[in-house]
C-alpha cells in the first residue's frame, strides 16, 4: 500500500511538471510558425520605448522569426511607411495621441494590436513641489505672475523655462497650442532641445535646489527618479481646450486620484494615452502567430518605469537592453511562455 502511495505521488509530480513545462515543450518541439520569414520592425526616436520594442523582437525571434535590426523612425514616418508595407510593425503607438500623425489610409493598411498599456499613457506638467508650494502654482496660468517667470528662469530671457518636446513629437504640436490658447507665449519659453539631455539639466538644477517645470509622461524614468507627491506635483491647464488632435475627448483630459496631482480632480490638459503595437495588416493577416503576440503582449507601467531608470543611469547600450529583456523574461517566465504557446498556436 505504501509503495502504490509512493508511485501515484511520483506520477503526480510527473504530471505536474509536464503540465507546466508545456509552453517550452510547444515550442522546442519545432512549432516555429515563423520559420523563414523575415520581419521589418521600427522603433520610435524615444529611448524610453526601446525596452517594449526589444521585448516584441525578442517574442518574434522565439517563435522562429528572423527579426531585422529596428529602424528607428520619427512618428508620422513610421506611420507612413508601415502603410506602405515597407516597415511590418513598432511597439510605440501612442492612441490618441498619435492620431493627428496618421496618413488617411491607415485604418485601411494599418492596424492597432492589443494594449502594452491601457489607459497608462499619462502626459502632463509638472512643477518642483517646494516650489509650487512656495509659489502657490496649481495652474500654467500662475506662470504668468512676475514672481513665479522670474524663480523659474534659468537662461535670463525673462520666461519660465519649460523641459517641453522636441519637433515632430506629437506632444510638441499639443504643448504649441497650449501656449498659444492660453496666452502663455511671452511668459513661457518652451526648451525643444533633445528630450533627455533637457531633463538632464532639469534633474541637475533640482538636486540645485532650484526651480524646475518641465512635460513628461508615464511610463518613462523621469517619474522614478522626480515622484510626484514627493518630488513634483502634476498641476492644472486653466481649462480644458483641446487642439484640433484631441477634439471630442475632453472627458479624458481630466482625471481623478493621480498621484502627486495639487488638486483631485487634474485638468493635466492631454488625453490619457493606450500604448499599442501598430502593424502593417497584410503582414500581420500572414503572420497570425506574430498578430497573436501582438495582441497579448503587455507590461505593467512600473517595469516600464524601472527600465527607464536604469537606462537613465547608464544602462543603455543594445547589451544593456538585451540584459534588461533576458532579466524580465526570467522573472515573468510563466507569463512568457503561456503567450509564446497561444501565438504558436494560432491560425
Amino acid at each position: 500500500m505504501q509503495n502504490t502511495r509512493g508511485i501515484l505521488k511520483n506520477v503526480l509530480i510527473l504530471l505536474t511538471a509536464l503540465c507546466c513545462a508545456a509552453p517550452s515543450l510547444s515550442l522546442a518541439a519545432g512549432n516555429k510558425p515563423g520559420k523563414g520569414v523575415t520581419v521589418r520592425p521600427a522603433r520610435a526616436t524615444w529611448n524610453t520605448g526601446f525596452f517594449q520594442e526589444a521585448l516584441v523582437r525578442r517574442g518574434l525571434e522565439e517563435l522562429g522569426y528572423e527579426v531585422k535590426e529596428p529602424k528607428d523612425l520619427q512618428n508620422a514616418i513610421f506611420y507612413k511607411v508601415v502603410t506602405l508595407g515597407d516597415v511590418d510593425y513598432w511597439a510605440n503607438g501612442w492612441f490618441p495621441n498619435h492620431n493627428s500623425q496618421l496618413p488617411r489610409n491607415f485604418d485601411e493598411k494599418a492596424g492597432k494590436y492589443g494594449y502594452i498599456v491601457k489607459a497608462g499613457g499619462l502626459s502632463g506638467y509638472l512643477v518642483s513641489k517646494k516650489h509650487a508650494e512656495q509659489y502657490k502654482i496649481t495652474s500654467l496660468d500662475d506662470f504668468k505672475r512676475p514672481e513665479v517667470k522670474k524663480a523659474f528662469d534659468a537662461n535670463g530671457d525673462g520666461k519660465a523655462d519649460l523641459t517641453a518636446c522636441p519637433p515632430g513629437w506629437g506632444c510638441e504640436k499639443i504643448i504649441s497650442h497650449h501656449m498659444d490658447v492660453y496666452d502663455l507665449e511671452d511668459h513661457i519659453n518652451q526648451v525643444t532641445a533633445a528630450y533627455e539631455a533637457s531633463m538632464a539639466d532639469a534633474l541637475a538644477r533640482y538636486k540645485n535646489s532650484e526651480p524646475i517645470l518641465f512635460y513628461t509622461w508615464a511610463p518613462n524614468w523621469t517619474i522614478f527618479k522626480l515622484k510626484p507627491g514627493k518630488d513634483v506635483v502634476w498641476i492644472n491647464v486653466p481649462e480644458i481646450n483641446p487642439s484640433e488632435a484631441q477634439q471630442g475627448l475632453d472627458d479624458r483630459m481630466t482625471l481623478k486620484d493621480v498621484d502627486g496631482a495639487v488638486s483631485n480632480p487634474v485638468k493635466l490638459g492631454f488625453v490619457v494615452n493606450d500604448i499599442h503595437i501598430v502593424a502593417n495588416k497584410n503582414f500581420a493577416e500572414k503572420n497570425p502567430a506574430a498578430k497573436k503576440f501582438f495582441e497579448l503582449f503587455s507590461l505593467p507601467l512600473e517595469d516600464i518605469n524601472a527600465q527607464n531608470t536604469k537606462m537613465n543611469q547608464g544602462e543603455k547600450s543594445d547589451r544593456d537592453i538585451q540584459r534588461h529583456v533576458d532579466e524580465w523574461i526570467a522573472n515573468n517566465k510563466q507569463q512568457w511562455e503561456t503567450w509564446l504557446t497561444e501565438a504558436a498556436q494560432a491560425k
